[in-house]
């Protein structure tokens, strides 16, 4: 991973644009190709991206990352650079989940048609610049659909889950890709910020997909 702090301008080039006045920045460039640029004021999420495929190309007072697939470009004017460093991370392990909430995504991923008839397994652990998407799958028509599950759904999953979705569509082998925000429970603001959002909520059943059938009569 490369670090840069500098004191720049950004300017996104593409279907829209868009434009990031001169202010210090700290910019991530990572292993897979990505850069993102981000603010001191914002947590992890990044004032603008390129995910990979893209190439950075680096010229005195400017720096334009152009993406390999659709030409999109982000063009930084580069005032001061104030910090440039490299770091060699190795391979992640990974998130290590909650014991549920991963036997959750295990047992989705293998009875994806719970979702509904005709719908495929993609991958588990779907990489983004910001992190796994927890199940990407394919509907019945094909469509892709992002997943991400948690034992008790609240508003910060569907925000997690806005942000993936906002990576994924940038993709356009992968576009348009819409959301499901799956848990054991979900709490009803949560399904307000979803509907919002055009995310489908699902409540899924642990023992069902376990296979284990509940007898709840009482006698």
């Amino acid at each position: 991973m490369r670090l840069v702090i500098a004191r720049c301008s950004v300017d996104y080039v593409g279907k829209l644009t868009a434009h990031l006045p001169m202010a210090p920045r700290l910019i991530l460039i990572k292993a897979d190709s990505s850069v993102s640029i981000h603010a001191d004021d914002r947590a992890f999420k990044p004032l603008n991206w390129m995910n990979p495929p893209c190439k950075l190309r680096e010229e005195e007072g400017t720096w334009t990352v152009t993406h390999g697939k659709t030409g999109e470009k982000l063009v930084l004017t580069m005032e001061e650079i104030i910090h440039d460093t490299s770091h060699e991370l190795g391979v992640d392990p990974g998130l290590i989940k909650d014991g549920v909430e991963a036997h959750l995504q295990e047992l989705l991923a293998e009875h994806i048609t719970t979702l509904g008839a005709g719908w495929t397994l993609v991958r588990r652990e779907y990489m983004t610049a910001i992190g796994p998407v927890d199940i990407l799958c394919r509907d019945h028509t094909g469509a892709t659909v992002a997943v991400e599950l948690k034992r008790r759904g609240d508003i910060d999953g569907v925000e997690q889950l806005t942000r993936y979705l906002e990576l994924l569509n940038r993709d356009p082998l992968l576009a348009p890709v819409r959301g499901i925000f799956a848990a054991q429970e979900i709490k009803p603001q949560a399904r307000v910020l979803a509907a919002d959002r055009g995310i489908d909520c699902v409540t899924l059943d642990y023992d069902k997909l376990r296979g284990i059938e509940r007898n709840d009569t009482l006698f």
